[in-house]
């Protein structure tokens, strides 16, 4: 094969792989009507993908939270208006709304150009790199931290520790991060923490230093809010208001209440994602 035509084959099978990367991180992935992206890494490679479909609840939706609801959107409200605001820790109980008021902050403020950047736990390492990404550019942006948490002896939390406060690169005005937990303390802690002072010879010279240290990773985040589990009538309030979201009659929801009660023994849980999957099964089944 003569060398022209073998170079110009292999010109257009590279072409025909490049497409099938990821996108180098600083490309033209903002050329897109997405509100929020998902950042992936892979091999050392990190790169932006729109979400073209986003969760579509607003505050209202979101019941018996309203100090936290309240809150959180006064401190997106701030950062919008280029005045000071702090990172948000959610903690809590599963199924009570963190995520979901975090994705309705989003919805009520994507009109004024804020935007949401998801990053996984494992991808926190690449934090300077999106910061450096976003920094000039004039949308502002939630980097959000979905069920955060960190294994013994898993460092890659230093990272964020020091994106959060203490790093010697400065957080972009442009940039707020918002993570949910179901723990407060973000590292694990256990009972023997608290029996190093009569540590054995291979145990941690300075056990205070160490229980400081996971106890202060939570202390970066400015705004802390907690999320408790609802009541039985707080739950059929919920479930009564997602029927009707989805179309169901007065009828219908004081018919759904005693089914709603046996779903939620079922799962253990009376908590809004509970009453909005029941809401769902049983409009589908009626309606």
């Amino acid at each position: 094969m003569p060398l022209e035509s073998f170079l110009t084959r292999a010109e257009a099978l590279l072409s025909r792989l490049e497409k099938l990367l990821p996108s180098e991180a600083g490309s033209a992935v903002w050329d897109t009507d997405a509100i929020a992206w998902r950042w992936r890494s892979k091999n050392g490679r990190g790169a932006l993908f729109p979400v073209s479909h986003t969760v579509r609840i607003s505050l209202p939706d979101l019941y018996f939270v309203e100090r936290q609801k309240a809150l959180l959107e006064q401190n997106t409200r701030q950062f919008m208006e280029g005045k000071p605001a702090n990172n948000a820790l959610l903690t809590g109980a599963r199924g009570t709304g963190k995520s979901s008021l975090i994705r309705a902050c989003l919805n009520r403020f994507a009109g004024d150009g804020l935007r949401l950047i998801e990053v996984d736990r494992n991808d926190l390492a690449d934090l300077p790199e999106i910061s450096d990404l976003i920094a000039s550019r004039p949308e502002r942006f939630i980097l959000y931290c979905d069920d955060l948490s960190f294994d013994e002896g898993d460092g890659s939390y230093r990272t964020l520790k020091s994106a959060l406060d203490g790093g010697i690169a400065a957080q972009p005005d442009n940039l707020l991060i918002y993570a949910t937990s179901n723990r407060r303390h973000l590292l694990p802690e256990r009972f023997s923490d608290n029996e190093g002072y009569t540590q054995g010879t291979d145990g941690e010279i300075h056990p205070g230093e160490a229980v400081e240290e996971k106890i202060s990773f939570s202390d970066r985040f400015g705004l802390w809010l907690s999320f408790y589990s609802f009541s039985q009538d707080e739950y059929l309030a919920i479930v009564a208001h997602w029927l009707r979201v989805f179309g169901c009659t007065d009828a219908l929801v004081e018919q759904a209440r005693d089914e709603a009660l046996q779903w939620a023994l079922h799962r253990g849980s009376r908590s809004g994602r509970t009453a909005w999957q029941f809401a769902r099964d049983f409009a589908g089944r009626h309606l």
